[in-house]
């Protein structure tokens, strides 16, 4: 009788829990795909990682990408990859990079300069922190540590570690930013098989900016694990990311940290999780994280940063922790990258920006008409200001295929409203300086026009290749006028960033007029104006 009680309410027990679950699935189901979050062009490749769910997406009427899946256009793109899969090959990548130029005198023949130019600045260098990755402390049980990093220990990601952060306790007053002794050793950990020899073997980039050697070199194996153990004072259950950043203060600078960010959101997809915004993101600093580009974190996270400040004194540990890549790594994105000569168009780069402007809902205008759109961004610094500044823009004002407008990209201009207006130019004009980071998010069909690169001509030309859109500059050294030599103002040399110069009008009208004709005879700007002129792109559309 007692036997027959026990599987009357255990069958009773199940058929309400699965009464109860199919509540909450049909009540909650809109939410459980909104971790996903992706631009229409990004489907393809990421449901083919994760087959199940697509075909879960495709049988449910209330998921938001059904749709998609379904139309044409997602079907023709069925076999797209993001090009680190494995069996992902060149014709299915998302997007293929092209090398216009010679490969004579740099590598043996065009096929070694287009698989250079993938690795050093695509996603083949993603394919290569993949392949590169080693376990470093392995987990023997389930509830067990483990570590895993790649090559130098550029990218690293763990499960069930431990950071001990008391002694920041006695620190507070310290300002901790590109410090190489946050930790020491025993105070970071897990419990897991410590493969010491070959963590070791790896520290040979130790610097702040280039590698998670200065951290994990204090790594050790703990007795117990140290969350089931009682160890923590805080334990984050949610995925974090710890960021070691650059100047967040500097354009070029801090989009270095936000596209290593992205890039290893892709060395970490193994989960359909991965894009998620619910995560933790901790800057490796005591300095409390203000930028004019922090909405960009919005990007990556839902949920407030924070910094060395939050847990000093504590000992934290970490569900699941992620290391990402780093913004001054030898030969990596995008501050140290040796471009090879003559490849542009990083599907990569290209990807980033997709995704940056789609998750801040940065959306291309309408037009009333085929004029092109050029925005001049007015310097308001001590240097590099353009002396003659009016007389230029009513030049090209009286142009009547053009539409003309200068911009200054202040504080009282906020980031998302500068990407809107950057994403709708045709033709983006600016000296050299940080602000032409915004290259990144041009159209595909735009020209950065660098009005003077101020003798460091690759530094943006080489951003434009890896974006993708056509780069320009002044061509005639004796039209340009600077208003004096030019001197640094800590070392008393020369130094052709610290002036300001007036520029011959003819001469840049000229210059405007190229970067017009580019535009106009682009494919993908001729496509766009044909869209607009006959109808709203389909919402299903790739």
């Amino acid at each position: 009788m007692f036997i027959g009680a026990h599987v009357g309410h255990s069958w009773l027990i199940r058929l309400l829990f699965l009464l109860l679950s199919r509540i909450v699935f049909a009540t909650g189901r809109r939410s459980e795909y909104e971790y996903i979050n992706l631009p229409k062009a990004h489907l393809p490749m990421y449901f083919r990682r994760f087959p199940a769910l697509e075909k879960q997406c495709a049988e449910d009427e209330t998921c938001p990408y059904r749709a998609v899946i379904a139309s044409q256009s997602y079907q023709n793109r069925k076999d797209a990859c993001w090009g680190y899969e494995d069996g992902c090959t060149e014709p299915n990548r998302y997007v293929n990079h092209t090398c216009p130029g010679s490969h004579i005198g740099y590598v043996k023949s065009k096929e070694v300069q287009l698989d250079t130019f993938y690795s050093q600045a695509d996603f083949g260098f993603v394919r290569d922190q993949i392949r590169e990755t080693r376990i470093m402390c392995e987990p023997q049980f389930p509830h067990d540590s483990s570590l895993e990093c790649s090559k130098y220990l550029r990218f690293c990601r763990g499960r069930n570690l431990m950071i001990n952060f008391t002694d920041l306790a006695h620190r507070r007053s310290e300002p901790l930013r590109y410090k190489m002794d946050v930790l020491s050793s025993g105070q970071i950990g897990g419990h897991c098989r410590l493969h010491g020899e070959r963590l070791r073997d790896e520290l040979q980039h130790i610097s702040p900016l280039q590698s998670w050697g200065p951290e994990l070199r204090f790594f050790e194996r703990l007795e117990r694990p140290p969350i089931e153990d009682g160890k923590c004072d805080v334990v984050i259950e949610k995925p974090a990311f710890i960021m070691k950043i650059d100047a967040a203060i500097n354009m070029y600078h801090h989009f270095c940290d936000f596209l290593n960010l992205y890039a290893s959101l892709h060395v970490n997809l193994s989960q359909p999780g991965a894009f998620d915004t619910d995560t933790h993101v901790l800057i490796w600093e005591s300095f409390t994280y203000l930028s004019p580009f922090a909405e960009t974190f919005k990007v990556f996270t839902k949920n407030p940063i924070v910094d060395l400040k939050t847990y000093a004194g504590k000992v934290v540990c970490f569900r699941n922790l992620v290391l990402p890549l780093l913004p001054r790594m030898i030969f990596g994105l995008y501050y140290n990258t040796p471009i090879i000569y003559g490849c542009e168009n990083s599907g990569l780069f290209h990807a980033f920006s997709e995704h940056v402007l789609h998750r801040l809902k940065i959306r291309m205008s309408a037009r009333a008409d085929d004029r092109l759109r050029i925005t001049f961004l007015s310097r308001q610094t001590r240097y590099r200001r353009v002396l003659n500044e009016d007389e230029l823009m009513g030049r090209i004002a009286k142009n009547p295929n053009y539409v003309v407008q200068r911009v200054s990209y202040g504080h009282e201009l906020s980031f998302v409203e500068q990407l809107r207006i950057t994403r709708n130019s045709d033709i983006f004009i600016g000296m050299h300086g940080a602000g032409l980071t915004h290259l990144l998010f041009l159209p595909k069909w735009a020209t950065l026009f660098e009005l003077y690169h101020c003798e460091d001509p690759n530094c943006y030309r080489d951003l434009a290749r890896l974006r993708g859109v056509h780069y320009l500059t002044w061509e005639r050294d004796h039209l340009v006028y600077p208003e004096g030599e030019g001197k640094h103002p800590e070392r008393d040399e020369r130094h052709a960033k610290f002036t300001n110069y007036a520029f011959d009008v003819n001469e840049f009208e000229r210059l405007v007029a190229n970067a017009a004709t580019h535009v106009k005879s682009h494919k993908e700007f001729q496509k766009f104006l044909h869209l607009a002129a006959n109808r709203p792109a389909k919402k299903d559309e790739l």
